[in-house]
């Protein structure tokens, strides 16, 4: 992440700047990237100082969202929540094509597929507070993952089995990587619906699951 030099004249600047415009687009990785000091411009960081360093804000329901999924409370299968996490770019992309091929599998089977719940700024587990008030068996959040040099666009699906407040990552399933340049739409929700019937059918998540789906697409016996 190299930048130019801090005090080159305007026309040294536009040099570089078209230097790096060249070699971004032989590149999926964020270079180029200018910096304040020891730390990125607000542009390339685009900071959140409440959501990173305030953590448990993000595990909680505000006391109005708590009204409103007492409204939709019944008895589900699965509730699917969609959180910007840490790339609101990542699930704006992601999560409506990956959904739609898991929802289609799931009523095919007859679950019981809770009212979809979108978070601004939440956590992981904020999955476990939407499930326990809507009254769902599974959670299933598809989150943005913390943005890398190459995949600044990355979602994660983490599944867990009756989530409560003591719920911890151990109890949960993570599909990472999301994305059509890594675990591509239709492989994913391949993996998110297998992984909760296994979990429905086992009555169990997280480390005691087995996840069998890479198998079953390498096409295994």
């Amino acid at each position: 992440m190299a930048d130019a030099p801090p005090e080159c004249a305007p026309s040294d600047r536009l040099a570089s700047e078209e230097l790096w415009d060249g070699l971004r687009r032989l590149t999926a990785a964020r270079i180029g990237l200018a910096r304040t000091g020891a730390s990125l411009t607000t542009g390339p960081l685009l900071s959140r100082s409440d959501y990173l360093m305030r953590p448990d804000l993000g595990r909680r329901l505000a006391a109005d969202a708590q009204a409103a999924l007492a409204a939709h409370a019944g008895r589900y299968d699965v509730v699917f929540v969609i959180a910007d996490g840490l790339s609101a770019r990542a699930v704006q992309a992601h999560a409506k094509p990956v959904l739609a091929r898991v929802f289609e599998e799931l009523r095919a089977k007859g679950w019981r597929i809770a009212p979809l719940v979108v978070v601004r700024n939440g956590r992981v587990a904020i999955g476990d507070a939407i499930a326990s008030a809507l009254g769902a068996d599974c959670a299933a959040i598809l989150i943005g993952e913390r943005p890398g040099l190459s995949a600044a666009d990355s979602m994660g699906a983490y599944l867990n089995y009756q989530p409560h407040a003591g719920t911890t990552d151990a109890d949960r399933n993570c599909i990472s990587n999301i994305r059509p340049e890594g675990l591509g739409y239709t492989d994913a929700a391949f993996k998110i619906a297998s992984m909760l019937t296994a979990m429905r059918t086992g009555r169990i998540s997280g480390v005691r699951l087995k996840d069998d789906t890479g198998r079953l697409l390498d096409g295994g016996a």
